[in-house]
């Protein structure tokens, strides 16, 4: 395979030094010390880390290369105005834990363990955001038909590691004296706004929101193309990844006031398949695109710091 720029900056071990810079960057130009978003940086750093476990538990790219972390890194950045959400950070954060243990399941029907620990960080992040309920079924249905590990236990184990968070929060709010917080934040899940209302958000929402569908869509057609190079397990949860970028852009199309949100889970299911094309593609033409991606990327983070 011929060596080229796309290839060089893939393989470099460079490649998540120059990128953890360029986020501690972006985050000093967004008001580190100004703003004190501290916190999100952590949480950030911290999701920056469970990537690169997960990239190397589950042998993501069949080469040496950081692509999947340094994806997810430039993607974040690129809407620098969502560094700020801590609720979005805490999304991040969980819905990684939740692959990196759910994928230790793989093919193992008694994994109740692993099964619970992924479903509490789903729980966890349903205290912030309640909305990520609405995908559990679909996890469901992923856990049993691409990591082969849905047997009645784990299905219980999967509710247990769900309400896992809440009986701490209830016991919390009963102590408190007011559970009225707590069911409210639990019914707010049945709160559903107007379809495809997207006249509520800024081109600074849209742009990079359509810019991430791009990369979604180039890579799961370049996996889908060259997955027979794969391992059978490594296809499963590349199609798992796919699976979940369609689920997360339905509900961002169907319930647009959740993209804020919804934008860190899309980020976390795109890495991987944007990383997989960057890293093990090398002709002129995906040369070209993935400079032109960089490149846009680039853009669009200076566009949204500008405005």
């Amino acid at each position: 395979m011929i060596k080229r720029t796309q290839n060089r900056i893939a393989e470099s071990r460079w490649a998540l030094p120059i990128c953890a810079a360029y986020t501690l960057l972006i985050c000093i130009i967004s008001g580190l010390f100004v703003e004190g978003i501290w916190v999100q940086l952590a949480l950030t750093a911290v999701a920056t880390l469970l990537m690169v476990e997960l990239n190397n538990r589950n042998s993501l790219i069949r080469i040496y290369s950081r692509m999947v972390s340094c994806s997810f890194l430039v993607l974040t950045m690129m809407t620098p105005h969502k560094i700020e959400s801590t609720d979005g950070c805490i999304v991040s954060v969980c819905f990684v834990a939740f692959y990196l243990a759910l994928f230790h399941a793989y093919q193992d029907k008694k994994a109740t363990g692993y099964v619970l620990w992924a479903f509490t960080a789903i729980g966890i992040a349903s205290t912030v955001w309640i909305q990520i309920l609405l995908f559990v079924p679909v996890l469901w249905v992923l856990t049993g038909t691409n990591i082969l590990a849905l047997s009645m236990r784990t299905f219980v184990a999967s509710i247990m590691g769900i309400l896992l968070p809440y009986w701490f929060i209830s016991a919390y709010y009963i102590y408190m004296g007011d559970i009225t917080p707590l069911i409210q934040h639990v019914a707010s899940i049945a709160e559903f706004g107007q379809p495809f209302e997207f006249y509520n958000c800024s081109i600074n929402d849209l742009l990079p929101l359509g810019f991430i569908a791009l990369l979604a869509i180039t890579g799961s057609i370049h996996f889908l193309h060259t997955s027979y190079m794969d391992k059978i397990r490594t296809r499963m949860i590349y199609e798992m990844f796919i699976t979940m970028t369609i689920a997360t852009m339905v509900l961002i199309i169907l319930q647009p006031q959740h993209a804020n949100i919804a934008t860190h889970m899309l980020i976390i299911s795109t890495a991987p398949l944007i990383g997989h094309f960057l890293a093990l593609t090398s002709t002129k033409i995906t040369n070209i695109a993935s400079l032109a991606f960089m490149a846009i990327a680039l853009v669009i983070t200076a566009l949204n710091l500008w405005t």
